[in-house]
């Protein structure tokens, strides 16, 4: 399948310091897709390179067969049929809803500008809403409205910035997932940058996790979670902590709490020193083991517990327990590992048990 937007090589600079350099990634027809990584990444330049606002000092941005960026030629925004919806949602206070929708709606009769305006409410849902004005709605309708006027034109590509960072949390879960099914049932490609790994996570088919200027890992969801590239993908991605441990055969590690045995086979010597990643699921309740931990820190999540364990050589980690096991500060309770998901890293520090 030839992809519907393919972003090849490109530099981006700001002030002659390369903000993006050698950044490829492709999206296809139908496809959500996120970039992701904290702030000063490049994530949102790489975006609006590929809206045209910002141009390119080497590299291309084709959709479909044509062109829209290349070193000394950015194809203007108004022409790329791409729609974008900002971080501030940009509405219009001096319009109702159904006139900032089809705010960017030309040469067409105002029937078919009306049925238009009312397809998209009713595809946001919020049918009966159009005359009513931005501040008369609340901060997720406004969303939906900017993703309504951006969908309106019907552009090839859907360009999200942080579209829920305004939101409180609660809202900015649910409000993703909803997008996410608004985009899937219009079979709209949509690119979404945002730094919140939960909404890329509800959101992406496939996510790029961005750091100084180029993509580390593009992959699932999972597979950024379970399989991370390199330290820096493991580090943001999910919650963790690292043990010391030796290379005891490839898929076997050697650490201060025992041997840990996964399902990755590694092929650094016998004896190499690694730095074994254990999530808060890696970490199992278990009355009856061996292994215990000392609470000396937990945070009450709902349906699970997350507490920090100090172990008796000292190291801490990180377990989510259902949270009916609720113990207290200081309490002593058993553990046992279970990460068959293994993840590794080399250390320069050699150890040994």
């Amino acid at each position: 399948m030839k992809p519907l937007l393919e972003v090849t090589d490109i530099e981006c600079r700001y002030e002659q310091r390369a903000a993006v350099s050698d950044l490829s990634l492709h999206v296809n027809e139908g496809n959500i897709v996120c970039l992701l990584g904290p702030s000063g990444c490049g994530k949102t330049t790489v975006l609006r390179a590929i809206a045209g606002f910002e141009p390119v000092y080497g590299g291309e941005i084709k959709l479909g067969d044509k062109v829209l960026s290349s070193a000394g030629y950015t194809c203007p925004p108004h022409q790329r049929n791409l729609g974008m919806v900002f971080q501030d949602y940009a509405l219009f206070p001096h319009l109702n809803v159904c006139q900032n929708i089809c705010f960017g709606l030309r040469d067409m009769s105002k029937l078919a500008i009306k049925t238009i305006a009312e397809d998209m409410l009713n595809v946001v849902g919020l049918t009966g809403f159009g005359h009513r004005y931005p501040h008369e709605l609340s901060g997720g309708q406004q969303q939906r409205v900017a993703l309504a006027r951006a969908l309106a034109p019907n552009p090839d590509v859907i360009l999200l910035d942080e579209p829920f960072s305004n939101l409180d949390v609660e809202l900015r879960e649910r409000l993703s997932i909803d997008v996410r099914n608004i985009l899937k049932g219009q079979g709209i490609t949509a690119i979404v940058v945002t730094h919140d790994q939960n909404e890329a996570f509800a959101i992406g088919d496939h996510i790029g996790v961005m750091h100084e200027g180029q993509i580390q890992q593009w992959d699932t969801a999972y597979n950024l979670y379970h399989e991370p590239a390199n330290r820096f993908v493991a580090d943001f991605i999910g919650q963790g902590v690292f043990l010391k441990g030796t290379l005891v055969s490839p898929d076997t590690i050697n650490t201060e709490i025992g041997h840990v045995k996964g399902n990755r086979a590694y092929e650094w010597p016998k004896g190499a020193a690694v730095d074994l990643l254990l999530r808060p699921d890696d970490i199992l309740p278990d009355d009856s083991g061996e292994l215990i931990g000392r609470v000396i820190n937990k945070a009450f999540k709902g349906a699970e517990i997350m507490y920090t364990l100090q172990l008796s050589t000292g190291s801490r980690v990180l377990s989510m327990f259902p949270s009916h096991h609720l113990h207290e500060i200081g309490d002593e309770v058993g553990i046992r590992i279970a990460a068959e998901h293994m993840v590794a890293f080399q250390s320069n520090e050699e150890i040994s048990y």
